[in-house]
C-alpha cells in the first residue's frame, strides 16, 4: 500500500512560553503514536515535532493512505449457552448473531476452542483497514485533548454562537497527504494547505504549504520562521556565541537552559544583538542585576573569564531591522529602571544591619502551631552550636548564622527577589562587618536547594544547614504534616535528603538519631510529641532508600545490597557507602548466596523460637558438626571485630566466606529443634551468635534473592 509524508499544522496565537517545548513535544508524539496504534505507520515511521509561539505542528514519515486490513477473532459465548444436545444454535446464539448482522447460515463457520476450563465459540471476520482521513481526525481529537496545557480559555467562534475550548485561539490548520489535503477539521476550523508566517517580516500573506515535505524549508524561507524548536533554539545559542566573541577578551554570555527555553518560545526568528547599561549599576551584587535581567526582560548577562558581569547583555529580538539601533536602545531603556531599583534596594536595606532585623522575624508566621521565624531562628541558633560542638567547629559562629540566617527576609531585595534569599543575607552580613564564615554560613545553609546541587563545605554552613532540614522536619512531623502521595508542601523529602546527603557526602562523623533528638529537645513537649524523632528518622531510612538506588548517580546500588544495609537502620550515615561498598564485595563471592540463604533459614527459626539468646555450652554438644561450627565462629569473632574496629567493612564481610562449609555441615547433620530443652536452647544460642557475626556489616540474608 502507498505511503506519503504526512505534515499537521494548527496555526494559533502566541502560546505560553514557558509551556511551549512541552506542547509541541506532546502533539507530535500523541499525533504519531495514534495513527500507529491505528495501523497507518508502520516502525519506520519518523516524527519531527515543530513548535514556535504561533503553531504546532508535525511531520510523520511513510503514512499510508489506508491501514492494512485486520483479521479478527471475536468470541461470541461459551459452547454450552450456545448449543443444545443436538448442536443446533439455541436461541441465546442466535440473538447474538442477529446483533452482528449475522444468522444461522455462519453457523459452519464459527469456530469451538478451548477458553479457560470450559469451551466457546467463536467468530473470525477481516476487520477492514481505517481511512487516513479518520484515523488522523482521530489522532488530532487525541493529541489536542492530552495537551499538557497550563490553563485552558473558552473562545467564540466566527459563527458568533459557537465555542471551544483550547490553549489559545486557533485561526488556521494544515494536512497535508504528500501534495493532498486530508479532509479534516478541529476547533472550528477545516484542514486547507494555508498558514501564516512571521508576523513582520514574512513574504507571503498567507503562506501555502506545497506538500508535506517543503514546510520547513517554506517556512525559513518564505515565512521568516525557524518552525523547529530544538533548530530556532540552537541559532539562538549560536548567535550569542558569535556575540560574544565579537566582544573578545573572554567574554561570554551566561549559560541557562531554562531562560533559552523561553526565549525560543518567544521568537520565530532570532536576531541578537548587543545592549549596554551605565557602569555604576555594577555596585549591586551581580546576582541582583542577573536575576533582574533573566526574569524581567528574559535578556542574556555577559560575564568576563572570572564569571565577574560586564555591563553588556544580549537581547533576541523577534525582528531584524536593517538599523536595529531602535531596537537596542528601546531594550536599554526598559532595563534602566529594573536596575536602578535593584541599587534602590540595595542601598536602602544596607542602611539597617541584619542583627537589627531579626526582632522584626517574631512578626513573620512560620506555622501556627510552631510559632514565628523569630522562634524558629532561636531554636535553629542553639541546634546549630550544638551540631558545629559535634563538629570540632566554632559553636558561637554557627550560633551566629543560624541567628541572622532568616533575617534578609525582611530586606526589599529578597522582598522583590524571593530567589536571593541568602545571597543578599551574605551580602549584608559582609557589609555590617560580620566574620567571613557567618555570612558564607548565611547564604549555603541552603544548600541544596534541589536535587544535585552542591553542598556547602564549611563545617559552620553545614551544621546552620542541618539544622535548619532538621528543625523542618522534626517541627512538621510533629504537628502531622507528614508527606502523602505526591503531596509534600514542605518539601520534607527534599529536607531529608539534603541531610543525608551533607552526612554521607561530606563525611560528618554525627549519629542520626542524636541529630534528631537534639532537634527534638528544641521544641516544647505540647508542640511536638517525644516519640518524634522516631517516625522522622524511619522516613529518612525511606529516603536514604531512595538515595542510595538513585538510577542517575555515576554508581547506583542494586536493591537487595541496599536493604542489607538500610534495614538494619543504621545511624552512622557518613559509613553507609562503606558498609554497601563491602555488601556489594561480597555478593560477587561464590559463597555468599549460601551463606544469605543460610542467614535467612537462621533469622527465621530464631525469630519463631523467641529466643532470648541462651549463653553457648560446649559440653552440650552432641553433634561433630556443633563443634566445628561453634570454632569456625569462635575463631573469627576476633578477626571480625578488629576489623570493624578499623571500619574495614570489605575485610569482615570477606572473612565470613570461610563460614560456608561449617554453616553447610551444620544444618546438614543437625537438628535444631532438638526435644531436650537444654540442647535446643544450646543449639539456638549457637545460631544467635553466628547470626550476629554474620550480620555484623549488614543484614545478609536480604541477597538470598527467595
Amino acid at each position: 500500500m502507498s505511503t506519503h509524508n504526512l505534515l499537521v499544522e494548527l496555526f494559533v496565537e502566541e502560546l505560553p512560553p514557558k509551556a511551549l517545548k512541552k506542547l509541541g513535544e506532546a502533539f507530535a508524539q500523541t499525533l504519531a503514536d495514534s495513527l500507529k496504534a491505528q495501523g497507518l505507520t508502520d516502525v519506520g515511521s519518523v516524527v519531527t515535532p515543530y513548535a514556535s509561539p504561533r503553531r504546532l505542528a508535525a511531520h510523520i514519515t511513510q503514512v499510508a493512505v489506508r491501514a492494512a486490513d485486520k483479521p479478527v477473532c471475536t468470541k461470541l459465548m461459551p459452547a454450552s449457552v450456545a448449543l443444545n444436545g443436538e448442536g443446533q444454535a439455541t436461541p441465546a446464539l442466535l440473538k447474538k448473531l442477529a446483533s452482528m448482522g449475522l444468522d444461522v447460515s455462519v453457523l459452519p463457520q464459527l469456530k469451538r476452542m478451548p477458553d479457560g476450563k470450559a469451551e466457546a465459540l467463536f467468530f473470525d471476520t477481516v476487520a477492514s483497514g481505517v481511512e487516513l482521513a479518520a484515523g488522523l481526525q482521530k489522532a488530532l481529537d487525541e493529541a489536542l485533548a492530552k495537551l499538557p496545557i497550563p490553563k485552558v480559555m473558552t473562545y467564540q467562534l466566527a459563527d458568533g454562537w459557537s465555542t471551544v475550548n483550547f490553549v489559545r485561539p486557533a485561526h488556521a490548520l494544515i494536512a497535508l497527504h504528500g501534495a493532498e489535503v486530508v479532509p479534516i477539521s478541529t476547533l472550528g476550523l477545516n484542514a486547507g494547505r494555508e498558514t501564516q508566517g512571521h508576523r513582520f517580516e514574512a513574504l507571503k500573506h498567507p503562506l501555502r504549504i506545497d506538500n508535506a515535505d517543503s514546510y520547513a524549508a517554506q517556512m525559513r524561507d518564505e515565512g521568516a520562521v525557524i518552525a523547529g524548536f530544538a533548530d530556532r533554539r540552537a541559532e539562538i545559542e549560536r548567535q550569542l556565541q558569535v556575540a560574544a566573541e565579537k566582544i573578545g577578551g573572554g567574554v561570554r554570555p551566561l549559560h541557562d537552559d531554562a531562560l533559552l527555553d523561553e526565549v525560543t518560545a518567544l521568537v520565530e526568528r532570532p536576531n541578537v544583538l548587543l545592549c549596554r547599561f551605565e557602569a555604576e549599576f555594577l555596585q549591586v551584587p551581580q546576582e541582583c542585576l542577573i536575576l533582574t535581567m533573566k526574569a524581567n526582560q528574559k535578556y542574556f548577562p555577559l560575564l568576563d573569564n572570572a564569571g565577574k558581569l560586564s555591563n553588556q547583555f544580549l537581547i533576541v529580538s523577534n525582528i531584524s531591522p536593517a538599523d536595529p539601533s531602535a531596537v537596542i536602545g528601546g531594550n536599554e531603556r526598559v532595563v534602566r529602571p529594573r536596575l536602578a531599583d535593584a541599587k534602590f534596594f540595595y542601598d536602602q536595606d544596607r542602611k539597617k544591619p541584619l542583627a537589627a532585623r531579626v526582632e522584626l522575624l517574631d512578626n513573620v508566621v512560620y506555622h501556627n502551631k510552631l510559632g514565628s521565624q523569630g522562634a524558629r531562628v532561636k531554636r535553629l541558633s542553639k541546634l546549630a552550636a550544638a551540631i558545629a560542638r559535634e563538629l570540632g567547629a566554632d559553636a558561637d559562629l554557627a550560633a551566629r548564622a543560624a541567628m541572622l540566617a532568616k533575617a534578609d527576609l525582611i530586606t526589599d531585595m529578597v522582598g522583590e527577589f524571593p530567589e536571593l534569599q541568602g545571597v543578599m543575607g551574605r551580602y549584608y552580613a559582609l557589609h555590617d562587618g560580620e566574620d567571613g564564615r557567618v555570612a558564607d554560613a548565611i547564604r549555603d545553609h541552603y544548600l541544596p536547594r534541589f536535587a544535585g546541587d552542591r553542598l556547602a563545605e564549611d563545617h559552620i554552613a553545614l551544621a546552620v544547614a542541618m539544622a535548619e532540614r532538621l528543625d523542618t522536619l522534626v517541627g512538621i512531623f510533629g504537628i502531622g504534616l507528614t508527606p502523602s502521595g505526591d503531596k509534600d508542601p514542605f518539601a520534607l523529602r527534599r529536607a531529608a535528603l539534603g541531610v543525608l546527603r551533607m552526612l554521607m557526602e561530606r563525611a560528618l562523623p554525627l549519629d542520626l538519631m542524636n541529630l534528631l533528638d537534639l532537634a527534638r529537645a528544641r521544641f516544647a513537649d505540647e508542640q511536638v510529641a517525644s516519640s518524634v524523632a522516631l517516625d522522622v528518622f524511619q522516613f529518612m531510612m525511606d529516603r536514604l532508600r531512595v538515595l542510595l538506588k538513585d538510577p542517575l548517580k555515576d554508581q547506583a546500588a542494586a536493591g537487595d545490597q541496599v536493604e542489607a544495609v538500610v534495614s538494619q537502620n543504621p545511624t552512622r550515615i557518613d559509613r553507609v557507602p562503606a558498609r554497601l561498598a563491602a555488601v556489594a564485595a561480597f555478593a560477587c563471592l561464590p559463597e555468599a548466596e549460601a551463606l544469605a540463604a543460610a542467614n535467612k533459614r537462621i533469622q527465621n527459626i530464631l525469630r519463631k523460637a523467641e529466643t532470648s539468646g541462651a549463653v553457648v555450652d560446649v559440653a552440650l554438644f552432641q553433634e561433630e558438626a556443633e563443634r566445628v561450627l561453634y570454632a569456625a565462629v569462635s575463631a573469627l569473632r576476633p578477626e571480625v571485630e578488629t576489623a570493624l574496629a578499623n571500619l574495614d567493612y570489605t575485610g569482615a564481610l570477606m572473612r565470613l566466606s570461610s563460614l560456608r562449609a561449617p554453616v553447610d555441615g551444620f544444618f546438614d547433620s543437625v537438628m535444631v529443634m532438638a526435644e531436650a530443652p537444654l540442647v535446643r536452647a544450646n543449639r539456638l544460642g549457637l545460631l544467635g551468635s553466628l547470626a550476629e557475626l554474620l550480620n555484623c556489616v549488614a543484614d545478609i540474608s536480604q541477597l538470598s534473592g527467595k
